[in-house]
C-alpha cells in the first residue's frame, strides 16, 4: 500500500514538473512578463580586494579575481515598460551573453515628463516603469549578466539634474546661484535624490520577489552619469555631495559596490596630470579623477573615453596616442595612488563612418585591459558604448551599432571576452562565446 501511495502521489507531481519545464522553456519570456519568477541562476556578488574585482560568494564559498568585458545599452528599462518591446531587451542581453560580455551599464532613471517616466515628481513613481526595470534585472540574471545601474543624469536627457532643480523651484524653494550646481548643494534637492535612492535600493522586484539590495545581478550603483559643474568653484560642493550620497547608499545596501560615474578628467589639485587631459577645458569642470575616486565609500573608479569628441580635428594617430596615454595614466593611478580597480565604463568610437579605424581604436583599449589583466593590475575592464538592437534605432547615436551588422567588430569584442576568460578560467565569466 505504501508503494502504491507513493506512486499515486509521485506520478502526478512528475507530470506537473514536466509540464512546467515545457512551458518555461517554450514561453519563457512571456511567462516572465506575467508570473513571478520562482527560480533564477545562482550568482555571486561582486566585491573588491585592493585593485581587483572579486566574486565574493559564488555559492561555494570561494573568492576569485575577475576582469570584465562589457557594454552599454542605456535604453533597457524604457523598452521593458511595454510588453511588445520586451523581446528587444531579452534579445540584446542574449546577444551580449553570446559575445561573452558579462556586464551591462544601463539607466535606472527617467525623471522627465511622459508615459515612460519612472519618477513623476519627488518620491512619486510610475509602478509600470518600475516593473520594466524589474524585468531588465530578471532577464540579465537569466543570461549571467551583471548590471551597473546609473541613478541620475548630469545631462538634460531623461530629466537629469535640471529636472530636480525645477522640482525644487516649483515647490517654492529659493534655488539661487548656479542652477546647474544647485543639484549638488541645495538641501531640498539632495533630499529628493536620497528619497529616489531609497526607493530604488529597497525595492522588491515584482517578478523575482528579491530586493534590489539583495540582488547579485546588480554589479554596482552609479551615483550620476558624467558629473560636471559650471566651474571649479563648485569642486568642493561636488566632492561633499559624492561623499554624502555614497555613504547614504552604503547605509541602505552593504552588498553592492558604489562608483561615481566620472569621465576621468584631472582637476587643478592634480596639476601634474594636466597634460593627460584632452584639453585645458577638462580641468575647469569641478571634477577630479583622483580626489573624487579616493572617497572611502567609492569602491572603484570609473572613466570614459571619447577621443573623437574630445580632441576633434586631429588625425587617427593623434587620437590613438591620446587614448594610450589616457588609459595608462588612469590604470597607473588606480594601481599606485587610489589602490582601487579602474573600470572604463564608456569607450566610444564612431563605427558607421569607418569600421577599420573604429576597430583599431577599440583594439587599443582591449589590449591595454588584457595586459593589465595578465599583470593583475588595476585596469579591470572596458564597456563599449553602445550596443543597440534592431527596432530601437531611436536610442542610437554615432557611437551605437547593431553587433550583427559589423562582423569584424563582433569578432573583436568576442575575442576580448575569450582571452580574458582564459586568464581567469575559474572566474564567473560567461563561456557562451568561447
Amino acid at each position: 500500500m505504501e508503494g502504491e501511495w507513493r506512486e499515486g502521489r509521485l506520478y502526478p507531481l512528475l507530470g506537473i514538473l514536466a509540464l512546467g519545464t515545457f512551458l518555461f522553456s517554450t514561453f519563457n519570456d512571456n511567462l516572465t512578463t506575467t508570473f513571478p519568477v520562482l527560480w533564477q541562476p545562482i550568482m555571486g556578488f561582486v566585491g573588491t580586494n585592493s585593485t581587483h574585482f572579486v566574486i565574493t560568494d559564488d555559492g561555494r564559498g570561494n573568492q576569485s579575481v575577475v576582469y570584465f568585458n562589457g557594454w552599454n545599452s542605456y535604453w533597457l528599462m524604457e523598452k521593458s515598460v511595454w510588453g511588445p518591446s520586451r523581446s528587444k531587451v531579452s534579445n540584446m542581453l542574449k546577444i551580449g551573453a553570446q559575445m561573452g560580455l558579462t556586464v551591462c551599464r544601463t539607466w535606472a532613471f527617467s525623471d522627465e515628463d511622459g508615459p515612460n517616466a519612472l519618477q513623476l515628481s519627488p518620491g512619486v513613481f510610475n509602478e509600470r516603469v518600475f516593473r520594466g526595470l524589474d524585468y531588465v534585472i530578471v532577464e540579465a540574471r537569466k543570461r549571467g549578466i551583471r548590471l551597473i545601474l546609473s541613478l541620475v543624469n548630469n545631462l538634460d536627457a531623461f530629466g537629469g539634474k535640471v529636472r530636480y532643480v525645477r522640482w525644487a523651484q516649483e515647490a517654492g524653494f529659493n534655488v539661487s546661484s548656479s542652477v546647474n550646481d544647485s543639484f549638488f548643494s541645495h538641501s531640498a534637492i539632495k533630499d529628493y535624490y536620497k528619497a529616489y535612492i531609497k526607493a530604488i535600493v529597497t525595492r522588491k522586484n515584482s517578478l523575482s520577489r528579491i530586493k534590489y539590495s539583495e540582488e547579485p545581478a546588480i554589479f554596482a550603483w552609479e551615483l550620476i552619469n558624467e558629473p560636471r559643474c559650471s566651474s571649479n568653484s563648485s569642486a568642493s560642493v561636488l566632492q561633499a555631495w559624492i561623499t554624502e550620497m555614497a555613504v547614504y547608499i552604503k547605509s541602505l545596501d552593504q552588498k553592492h559596490l558604489v562608483t561615481v560615474g566620472l569621465e576621468g578628467f584631472y582637476g587643478p589639485k592634480t596639476a601634474e596630470r594636466s597634460g593627460v587631459n584632452p584639453g585645458e577645458w577638462a580641468a575647469s569642470l569641478g571634477t577630479d579623477f583622483i580626489q573624487n575616486s579616493a572617497i572611502n565609500s567609492i569602491d572603484f573608479a570609473s572613466v570614459h573615453a571619447y577621443p573623437d569628441s574630445w580632441i576633434k580635428h586631429t588625425d587617427l594617430e593623434a587620437k590613438e596616442k591620446f587614448l594610450s596615454i589616457w588609459m595608462d595614466a588612469h590604470i597607473s593611478d588606480g594601481e599606485s595612488v587610489l589602490k582601487k580597480p579602474v573600470l572604463f565604463t564608456e569607450v566610444g568610437f564612431p563605427l558607421p563612418i569607418n569600421e577599420k579605424e573604429h576597430d583599431r581604436m577599440l583594439k587599443n583599449v582591449y589590449d591595454r585591459i588584457y595586459e593589465s589583466a595578465k599583470k593583475r593590475e588595476a585596469g579591470a575592464g572596458a564597456l563599449i558604448w553602445q550596443l543597440v538592437e534592431e527596432g530601437v534605432e531611436e536610442y542610437a547615436d554615432k557611437f551605437s551599432f547593431i553587433p550583427a551588422d559589423y562582423p569584424a567588430t563582433y569578432k573583436l569584442i568576442t575575442q576580448q571576452s575569450c582571452r580574458l576568460r582564459r586568464i581567469f578560467s575559474s572566474s564567473q565569466t560567461n563561456q557562451n562565446s568561447c
